[in-house]
């Protein structure tokens, strides 16, 4: 077991790049968390909604903007407990709506966060971290909150460099 644990949530599938609807067979945050898993050997956990938002990307956009406006929780297939035997949390995330997707709310603040080093990488389509570290913030109280990165989408699967060189810089 490694002191470091990676929390992402993911969406393949349709999704937007570079202002096309695109299928994507593995999603974009899916992949850095795979890159962040190979170079630091860290423990890895993917947030999943016990139900699917829908195959359709503008429909899911929806539902992702019903979610944040109603402030609801949805329920995951597995939550994490506790993270007490993790010294650093990388925090990988879609921006959904200027923010994190809610079922990402549903885990975090379940967890205690204290002396804990966050650390967060958020891809987007242009709007990068958006509110996303203000949330963070509020979400991973107590915790020792780096700055956060954000990666283009489109650019996803170039930032392995990216990726390196923020989680060795930062720690």
């Amino acid at each position: 077991m490694s002191d470091k644990l990676i929390i992402y949530y993911s969406r393949s599938g349709e999704n937007y790049s570079n202002g096309d609807i695109v299928n994507l067979e593995v999603g974009n945050c899916e992949i850095v968390a795979k890159y962040i898993q190979e170079i630091t050997n860290a423990d890895i956990f993917k947030v999943e909604t016990l139900k699917d938002y829908p195959l359709d990307y503008m429909e899911t956009t929806e539902v992702a903007k019903k979610e944040l406006n109603d402030n609801y929780r949805p329920e995951l297939k597995k939550e994490l407990d506790n993270i007490d035997a993790y010294s650093t949390v990388y925090i990988v995330s879609p921006n959904w709506w200027g923010t994190l997707p809610m079922a990402m709310f549903t885990q975090l603040e379940k967890l205690n966060f204290d002396s804990v080093n966050v650390k967060t990488i958020i891809t987007h389509e242009g709007s990068a971290l958006g509110e996303s570290m203000k949330d963070i913030s509020k979400l991973c109280k107590n915790a020792n909150i780096f700055n956060g990165l954000a990666i283009h989408g489109s650019e996803v699967e170039q930032s392995l460099n990216k990726v390196k060189e923020y989680v060795n810089k930062q720690g």
